[in-house]
């Protein structure tokens, strides 16, 4: 136990009514059968592969010999990033650099539905495992290759964190207010829009290969592409007026009002008008209802062009009650007016506990954690919470042993090939004598554990925490 984490969740769990879960290693999901051998690393590849993960899908997470670099971002010692979008997954601990180490590579996609890659593009056919090779040896793969820029195009090889994406794509520009720097975003916007993409796409390909009949194939998912997809007609917009969209704040520059308002406890509000109706609504709720009938106001257009008088007008009325009044009296006229929180409030957010958006499940270090809930909710095949993040390596043998027989396994271990689970920097017991004696069928890439070794590969997706 971490003692100053466990100390910070003790104190936070005073405070705290999000309903707990458990986890159920005997539930299974929709995606159940589907193996995935996921070779990604940091973000993008995680929030992909959990998609499936949550949802029964078997991932296995290839994590080099320092371990995914998702467990580098910690708070307070603690592996929170990890924890959540490694859920439901299980870790092998390869040392890339070691003889035979694509040889194992080779014998876990045998029976693999997908392989997920974020290595720069290259680097896959570099380890002799290019999309050539392994469709000739299995013709319904899906591959998918995440990378910064994409596997095409001038920037195919250049590092492409998230951060970069985020400026290049125009987002940075228009985030913001004017009068200042353009802002990026505060959390890994670029990287989690792409690994929801791919998941998305995943499926496309592996209805195609299973129930049209079709091949396997390859997916190339950029980081710079989705969220260039999420940015709306940008670029239709300049082609057509020769104006970039300026950086407005919490303001929006399609209706008015919108912002965020502080209330008199200096809580903050939020309030959208993104209909006629509710601006209306708004208004007469405020005691204006002047307002909708006077030219300068009655409009959306008309609003965005006297939009600091329209903002100074709300921002008056709501300064003058606490978020509490602002809210039941916006509640009772139906107007679309909510709260601004920070993560000290989900916890006991009324919504959030009744939606269970939030969950605590149990903790090796902390106790137990909370952590989103599976999205999106299927009322016939739910996803689950079946497994914690695991440690680095602690599926080495179950998901090895059963491919290469005990004794390979063993001898991948002694080698240094395959690294051991460990716990608190423990290493985990090597394999018992009775489990080096249980007879197995030896596969081809289990007797050839001597291929030279290849360069360590290099992620392309790989960010620093926001």
């Amino acid at each position: 136990m971490h003692d100053t984490a466990a100390q910070g969740v003790a104190e936070a769990h005073r405070a705290t009514r999000l309903p707990r879960k458990s986890f159920d290693p005997a539930a299974q999901g929709p995606l159940r059968g589907l193996r995935v051998i996921d070779l990604s690393r940091l973000v993008a590849g995680n929030m992909f592969t959990l998609q499936l993960a949550d949802f029964g899908a078997d991932v296995i997470k290839v994590e080099p010999k320092a371990g995914d670099t998702l467990r580098a971002f910690q708070t307070e010692g603690v592996e929170t990033f990890w924890k959540i979008y490694a859920r439901n997954k299980r870790s092998v601990c390869l040392d890339f650099h070691a003889p035979g180490a694509v040889d194992v590579l080779r014998t876990l996609l045998q029976d693999a539905d997908v392989l997920v890659e974020s290595f720069r593009p290259g680097v896959l056919e570099d380890m002799g495992l290019g999309p050539d090779i392994l469709h000739a040896a299995h013709p319904k793969l899906v591959i998918v290759r995440l990378s910064g820029w994409g596997q095409t195009g001038p920037y195919r090889r250049k590092p492409g964190f998230g951060t970069l994406v985020e400026g290049y794509s125009g987002f940075a520009a228009m985030n913001g207010y004017e009068d200042r720097a353009p802002v990026l975003p505060p959390m890994f916007l670029g990287d989690m829009a792409a690994g929801l993409y791919g998941a998305s796409s995943v499926m496309t390909a592996l209805w195609e290969a299973r129930v049209n009949g079709g091949a396997g194939q390859v997916i190339d998912v950029s980081l710079f592409e989705p969220i260039v997809s999420l940015l709306g007609p940008q670029a239709a917009n300049w082609q057509m007026t020769g104006k970039v969209k300026a950086r407005t704040g919490s303001r929006s520059s399609t209706t008015a009002p919108r912002n965020a308002y502080r209330c008199a406890d200096g809580q903050w509000l939020c309030i959208s008008t993104s209909t006629p109706s509710m601006a209306a609504r708004l208004f007469e709720t405020m005691g204006r209802g002047d307002m909708n009938s006077d030219p300068r106001y009655s409009t959306n257009a008309a609003r965005l062009k006297h939009i600091d008088e329209v903002d100074g007008l709300v921002a008056d009325f709501i300064i003058r009650r606490s978020l509490a009044e602002n809210l039941a009296l916006f509640a009772s006229a139906d107007v679309t007016a909510g709260p601004i929180h920070d993560a000290s409030r989900l916890n006991t957010d009324d919504y959030v506990v009744q939606r269970e958006a939030l969950v605590e499940l149990e903790d090796a270090d902390l106790g137990h954690m909370p952590m989103h809930n599976v999205v999106p909710r299927l009322s016939g095949t739910p996803g689950a919470f079946r497994r914690p993040a695991p440690r680095r390596g602690e599926h080495n043998e179950e998901v090895l042993a059963p491919l290469l027989g005990a004794q390979a396994c063993a001898a991948l271990l002694r080698a240094g090939t395959l690294i051991a689970a460990d716990h608190a920097g423990a290493p985990l017991a090597p394999p018992s004598a009775s489990q080096l004696a249980t007879p197995t069928t030896t596969t081809p890439a289990a007797r050839s554990v001597a291929d030279p070794a290849h360069a360590a590969p290099r992620a392309s997706t790989e960010e620093t925490p926001s």
